[in-house]
């Protein structure tokens, strides 16, 4: 590194400034304009969600912009207070929460979002931070140690009830976990005794949750009431053919037969109006932007950043994938919005803060490096 951009980067320590990936930042414009224009039609051609989500856009982007003019050394020192006060939230959700059927949302009287969208954030976090210092691949004692710190989030956001943002935290730790080494041998052995525990699982999932999965297996059983939701979504997704119905001309959607329709259901909102050609070209941005990410995640400066970048290009994956599925009707409906084309505050904020740190990781990646 040259006298002139060792001076650049003291600078930049004096008076921090974004560390902006404009190709990410392009690819993140692209999304979440197609998800206000498809908002505008899931809320009715009104701008009430449109208004609403722009604002939340807005947030998330001065939280990405804050992130990505902090270091990674900066944002690893802070990571155990992170972990832990999410967990407090957590704690705190189990005891004052709300929401319609399941406690998932705090309300602070100023602001009311969900700390499970937050530890999505955090836990990958703090797996980084762990294996940061530590010899890789890692050991039995490792994957003990991790098991512990998964295990307690999962299992508060679990109790909420939400199994589906349960599952997406887990599989976060899962990725940083993959992503430190861990053996083939000892992937296999871990997914045997999972496969193993299924059986022991079921007993403990709420009636509706195990409806959920009977439904998915043959959606006509009861298709006026847990059926309705994947029978309707499968509608829309076909009849919008090759080129869809138009803008604001959704059947399904207009009426009023898809249900959370600015929500979980969006993306079928999107295939009836706009067709298959679209959603190919939508499905195709998603894979540039997750490609960008993994490729920013390989060129991290330490073990901590490259952990951290990889996991959470691999989690926005499973986003769309989890998602498509349950629009699809190949997975069961676990609640998992779009990213960043659902309606939905927290959801869009934390996801543009993961953005912002993936921002940091590779921005700072040369002096981390030395």
């Amino acid at each position: 590194m040259n006298q002139f951009e060792i001076w650049r980067y003291r600078l930049t320590n004096i008076l921090p400034l974004p560390r902006i990936d404009w190709t990410l930042m392009l690819l993140i414009s692209l999304v979440c304009a197609t998800g206000l224009v498809t908002l505008y039609s899931a809320g009715g051609s009104s701008f009430q969600y449109v208004f609403a989500q722009s604002m939340r856009f807005a947030l998330g982007l001065t939280a990405m912009l804050l992130l990505a003019s902090t270091s990674p050394t900066t944002l690893r020192r802070w990571t155990p207070w992170v972990y832990f006060g999410c967990l407090l939230l957590l704690i705190l959700v189990a005891l004052f929460g709300e929401g319609r059927g399941a406690h998932r949302w705090l309300d602070l009287k100023f602001v009311r979002f969900q700390p499970s969208e937050i530890m999505k954030l955090a836990l990958p976090m703090m797996l980084a931070w762990y294996f940061h210092r530590r010899t890789l691949p890692p050991t039995w004692r490792d994957l003990a140690n991790c098991a512990v710190l998964v295990g307690v989030p999962v299992l508060l956001v679990a109790e909420q009830p939400d199994l589906g943002t349960a599952l997406l935290i887990a599989a976060a730790g899962a990725f940083v976990i993959f992503l430190a080494g861990l053996s083939w041998w000892r992937i296999t052995g871990i997914l045997s005794v999972c496969t193993a525990s299924v059986p022991l699982v079921w007993q403990f999932l709420h009636e509706y949750q195990k409806n959920r999965v009977r439904v998915l297996l043959d959606p006509e059983s009861d298709p006026l009431g847990n059926g309705w939701h994947i029978i309707q979504s499968k509608i829309a997704v076909g009849s919008g053919g090759m080129w869809g119905k138009g803008l604001g001309h959704g059947t399904q959607t207009q009426l009023a037969f898809l249900p959370e329709k600015h929500t979980d259901f969006i993306f079928a909102v999107f295939s009836e109006e706009f067709g298959w050609a679209r959603v190919a070209l939508l499905l195709t941005l998603y894979l540039i932007l997750i490609g960008r990410c993994l490729w920013m995640a390989a060129h991290a400066g330490d073990t901590f950043g490259r952990l951290l970048a990889g996991s959470l290009a691999m989690s926005f994956f499973v986003y769309v994938i989890v998602n498509g599925g349950m629009i699809a009707g190949v997975l069961p409906v676990v609640g998992v919005p779009l990213p960043l084309i659902s309606y939905g505050g927290t959801s869009a904020v934390s996801l543009l803060a993961s953005f912002g740190i993936l921002m940091s990781i590779y921005g700072h990646r040369q002096m981390l490096a030395r």
